[in-house]
């Protein structure tokens, strides 16, 4: 991009270990190439609010280190609005942003497109560790956490072992069950339970009965927090306390339920995470330098790549069938079947994966 000075980055949504990574990444590329950085603290809001602070290369010493992000997140329903964009978009005017570097999820990049058509060129790095953005391999933050949730539950089986229990572990996710399933495959789960996937509770049960009079003490079973049946009154009741009391019930096991929750979120970035979240800072660069906009870095097949942001988030809601009327109007036949191959991968992942489970875990 022909006269880039200075550039603002920011992280926004669900705090991930390795956003850091990226920070660090983004700033020293930039200041290498000769372009300032300003760090926004608080993601879209703070670029609203002009909460900003200048970025050097020994601001960002060691932060590659430090899970969730020095430069903070939050939800901001008011930067939606054409008068919370029109604020941003005054901030960079006034502190001379050339153009946006943003980490995070799909919201992230939605308000990057916005941004991105008023002016402000805008490239997206993916940033959550639920890995349920469709377009790309892999999220910054995924490998994290299921380390995170392995390490957890190899701690309960301890427990499960020493007192013949059965233990049944929510985990993250959202509607995206790949931190389940590849954990529970890993920590030779009994049974895992994901959106994605029909369960069959009374086969799991029967599972659990039969491994009980072959002498297996202690049993995990995973459950994703997007798998949940609805409620006399409307409501989603999620399902993993259920299943607890179900198998409890049914077989005379004692079983205990456990959400790890946010805790998943927390802690040290691992090596996969910090590399990642590097190469895809330094994408993210090199993508303005060329003039690039509105564009995500992506991982495809082991590759640091790029892909349009409207094509992702749109391929994004075709793998989750929350496609709009008109949604893909504005893509070519030979992008909307690009789009349906990347969506059958990640079904062929998952339905491969899943088997698996069935396959070992018992």
């Amino acid at each position: 991009m022909r006269n880039l000075r200075r550039i603002g980055v920011l992280t926004s949504g669900g705090d991930a270990p390795g956003m850091n990574a990226a920070v660090r990444a983004i700033t020293r590329k930039a200041l290498e190439e000769h372009v300032e950085v300003m760090g926004i603290i608080g993601g879209y809001s703070g670029l609203m609010n002009e909460n900003l602070i200048p970025l050097t290369s020994n601001s960002v010493s060691n932060i590659i280190t430090h899970g969730g992000t020095v430069l903070y997140s939050n939800r901001c329903p008011e930067f939606k609005t054409e008068e919370g964009m029109q604020k941003a978009i005054a901030t960079c005017k006034k502190y001379n942003i050339d153009a946006i570097v943003a980490i995070g999820g799909d919201g992230t990049f939605r308000g990057a497109t916005d941004l991105t058509l008023r002016g402000i060129p805008t490239i997206g790095v993916t940033g959550t560790i639920d890995n349920d953005i469709t377009a790309t391999d892999y999220t910054v933050g995924f490998d994290t956490a299921m380390n995170t949730i392995l390490q957890t539950v190899d701690r309960l089986r301890d427990t499960c072992e020493s007192h013949a229990r059965c233990n049944v572990v929510e985990v993250m996710g959202r509607d995206c069950g790949l931190l389940a399933l590849n954990t529970a495959i890993a920590s030779g789960a009994i049974a895992v339970c994901i959106p994605e996937m029909d369960f069959d509770e009374e086969d799991t049960i029967n599972q659990i009965v039969r491994a009980k009079e072959q002498g297996k003490r202690g049993m995990i079973a995973i459950v994703s927090e997007g798998v949940y049946r609805m409620g006399a009154e409307g409501y989603k009741i999620r399902y993993g306390e259920e299943l607890a009391r179900k198998i409890e019930e049914q077989t005379g096991i004692e079983t205990k339920f456990a959400r790890l929750a946010h805790v998943v979120r927390g802690g040290t970035p691992s090596l996969r995470d910090r590399l990642t979240a590097t190469k895809m800072g330094v994408k993210a660069v090199e993508l303005l330098l060329e003039g690039k906009s509105n564009k995500v870095v992506i991982e495809d097949d082991g590759e640091i790549t790029s892909l349009d942001i409207v094509f992702a988030l749109t391929t994004d809601r075709m793998y989750k069938g929350t496609l709009k009327d008109g949604d893909l109007d504005r893509f070519s036949e030979e992008e909307i079947e690009q789009m349906k191959a990347i969506c059958q991968k990640r079904r062929r992942e998952i339905e491969t994966l899943y088997q698996m489970s069935h396959e070992i875990c018992r």
